[in-house]
């Protein structure tokens, strides 16, 4: 002790001042350091030249709980724990940094095991040299700023954390984001970013009240936590909106796969103050380097995928992909024209049949909307019904198709039904019922012809208001459909309690019901177990093959509906069969379920050795494709497919006739989220950056750049000139 308290004072002055003071001798400012010491309010600590502690203040080794000889000689990292956080350190410099550079050691919070906790203190220090001018170790100060550290640590945990769900909040994600593409680019690693929007949560917040909201956003935050793990950081970027980063991660089959986790949790039915609530959610994906380089980039692209994903139904998730721009363009343009084809009457009906499963004729039929727009043709309503969900022109968009089929239906002979789709928007409104009644009147049609189908989302939140609508409803006399049974809150207590009808199966469960790698035929028998049990009918949807027909036969449905019987077709058609009594549809397609094909006809990439093709794709399922374009190309040729969008798959031609080949791809291709397919991996822009190439977010003309470049003057294979016909 006295001998570091000689050298810590050893530069002092000896001079004496002028007047009655005189300064300290060399024994008083010994003296003066001792009280500081036992004062607690800073001691003192010194190390030797190997940065080992040589000496520690009697009472900062009480602070610590161990006795002083038990500190001295470990090393000063050791002792002193360097705050390896960067919030936590903020603007200071890594202690370890500082020791290295044996300089003075700035002020800097260390952090120290207390044994029954943690202490947090700030150090400081400066070099000592021995006669020869080496380093010799530290002299240093330290002080107790635990207080003040975790006061400044929680008001800072509140500008980088929601309060509600604490979660990271939109700017600390910002900053995490910002930081990983930086340090990623460096070195040449990937990320990807989940963008997760709440899907009918308003309804939750509008019926039960925003207490019951900010609760449901806390289950949700607690669910996905438990999903996603520790190893990726999740944040709440919004009022119903989270996000996800998810380092070191570029397969898009894994991340298509916990898209679909996410979505099947957060949509598990949440008890809220006693009061069940049903939520379900949409994910966008994008990837970087693959969909963008930057922050903003890289987020840009997950908003459109997340818009596409919303814009196809909800409950789903989509990649990036560059075309996602025109949608997202081609979207706003129908939302401009949908309004004036509404006013216009530029909408119409179509129906489809559905029919008796014994007989095969038609008792009812389905309601679809349609549009024929002047310019673009035929849109389908998987494009302008989520728009119109989307402005807040569904409520009127149905109130007219109600009142339209009401007015077809009643001029058509016989007592065939017509089944009408009811959106949740739409049965939540305070005069649904009335609208229903107006619809009957005006038109004169018997209300026993007029079924409603409606989907289990009308039970989110107040089931007790939906079952009164279903007794107001049934006492006006029309017929009740549950629609898409089993895709969303699939609860026995409101069938038990809910006076359907029908029940209709949705055809995802429909759909390769005899694959033997899926358990589709026994959904299917439970549900119809169920609805024989409570004596409603059922309608097994999307029947689109001979064998989906007898799979679904055998299990016991009552209808059928779906193309291998009938397309939804004009009422005129409908008219003219009941006119004829014509009214048995004979299913007419394909014998066996397989693997979907995508009809296309696009031009894309073929790769053969150092020579690049333009070929067209006919069509592609997950496993191979057919393409059109080469001529006499061999039995067994191995090639790269370029699909597009950096999408590369290996195959091998399996058929061949004249300038069409059917090529089996070597890694089966996956679903994009939407009706498409695409391949697990892409071509990287770092590879590409190393090809001369700068860095940036996948071209398709880059990429048909770089895969063509090395063309020899000898092709192996004859291009052929291809027509659509």
């Amino acid at each position: 002790m006295a001998g570091l308290l000689s050298r810590l004072t050893n530069g002092a002055s000896d001079s004496r001042s002028s007047g009655s003071v005189r300064s300290f001798d060399h024994t008083s400012r010994a003296l003066l350091l001792e009280s500081l010491e036992k004062s607690d309010l800073g001691w003192f600590w010194a190390s030797d030249a190997e940065s080992n502690i040589a000496y520690i203040s009697q009472p900062a080794a009480q602070r610590v709980g161990k006795p002083v000889d038990e500190i001295i000689g470990k090393s000063i990292t050791e002792v002193f724990r360097p705050v390896e956080n960067a919030e936590d350190r903020g603007h200071e410099r890594p202690l370890k940094f500082q020791l290295a550079a044996r300089n003075s050691i700035k002020p800097v919070t260390v952090k120290l095991d207390m044994g029954e906790g943690q202490s947090w203190w700030e150090i400081a220090a400066v070099p000592q040299s021995d006669d020869a001018g080496n380093f010799a170790g530290y002299h240093g100060i330290a002080r107790d700023v635990s207080d003040t550290f975790e006061s400044k640590r929680d008001a800072e945990k509140l500008s980088r954390y929601d309060s509600l769900t604490g979660l990271s909040n939109r700017h600390r994600m910002s900053h995490q984001l910002g930081a990983t593409l930086t340090a990623f680019k460096a070195s040449k690693r990937s990320c990807a970013i989940l963008l997760i929007d709440l899907d009918r949560f308003k309804q939750v917040n509008d019926t039960m009240g925003h207490p019951a909201g900010d609760e449901l956003l806390k289950q949700v935050a607690s669910r996905l936590q438990r999903v996603l793990g520790d190893n990726v950081e999740i944040g709440r970027i919004g009022g119903d909106e989270f996000q996800v980063i998810m380092q070191d991660e570029d397969d898009r089959g894994v991340l298509g796969d916990l898209g679909m986790r996410i979505i099947q949790m957060v949509s598990q039915p949440y008890t809220i103050n006693g009061m069940r609530a049903v939520i379900g959610c949409s994910v966008g994906i994008a990837i970087a380097p693959f969909d963008g380089i930057e922050e903003e980039e890289l987020i840009k692209a997950a908003d459109l995928a997340l818009y596409s994903a919303k814009g196809g139904g909800r409950g789903q998730f989509r990649f990036y992909s560059s075309d996602l721009r025109d949608k997202a363009s081609y979207r706003h343009q129908i939302e401009a024209d949908l309004r004036d084809a509404i006013s216009r009457n530029g909408l119409e009906m179509h129906y489809q049949p559905i029919v008796d499963v014994d007989t095969h004729k038609v008792g009812c039929v389905e309601a679809l909307m349609r549009w024929n727009h002047t310019d673009r043709g035929m849109i389908s309503p998987a494009d302008f019904i989520p728009v119109a969900e989307e402005v807040g022109i569904i409520r009127e968009l149905g109130e007219w198709a109600l009142n339209k089929v009401c007015e077809t239906v009643q001029t058509w002979p016989g007592d065939i039904r017509a089944a009408v789709n009811v959106s949740a928007v739409q049965f939540a409104s305070d005069d649904f019922v009335e609208i229903v009644k107006r619809a009957l009147k005006s038109s004169g049609i018997e209300p026993s012809r007029v079924e409603l189908e409606i989907t289990e989302s009308v039970f989110v939140g107040d089931m007790e208001r939906a079952l009164r609508l279903f007794d107001d409803l049934k006492r006006l006399g029309v017929r009740l459909s549950l629609d898409d049974f089993g895709t969303g809150y699939s609860s026995l207590s409101y069938l038990r309690e809910a006076p359907f009808d029908k029940i209709k199966i949705d055809q995802s469960f429909v759909r390769g019901c005899t694959a033997d790698d899926n358990k589709n035929d026994a959904i299917i028998a439970a549900i119809v177990s169920l609805a024989r049990a409570l004596g409603m009918e059922t309608v097994a949807e999307g029947v689109e093959t001979k064998d989906e027909l007898k799979a679904v036969t055998d299990e016991g449905v009552t209808h059928l509906q779906g193309m291998l019987f009938s397309r939804a077709i004009p009422s005129d058609e409908i008219v003219e069969r009941l006119k004829t009594g014509d009214l048995e549809f004979i299913p007419r397609g394909p014998e066996k379920y397989r693997s979907e094909r995508r009809t296309e006809f696009r031009k894309i990439g073929l790769i053969h050795g150092n020579d690049r093709y333009n070929v067209f794709l006919r069509n592609l399922s997950k496993t191979g494709a057919k393409v059109e374009g080469l001529l006499d190309v061999p039995v067994g040729t191995e090639v790269v497919i370029d699909l597009g969008g950096g999408q590369l798959a290996v195959a091998c031609v399996r058929r061949s006739e004249g300038f069409s080949q059917g090529v089996e791809f070597e890694t089966a291709l996956i679903s994009d989220g939407a009706d498409g397919l695409c391949t697990r991996h892409r071509v990287s822009p770092y590879q590409i950056e190393a090809a001369g190439r700068p860095l940036r977010a996948l071209n398709d003309d880059t990429v048909a750049a770089i895969t063509g470049v090395m063309n020899s003057s000898t092709k192996s294979f004859v291009e052929v000139e291809i027509s659509k016909s």
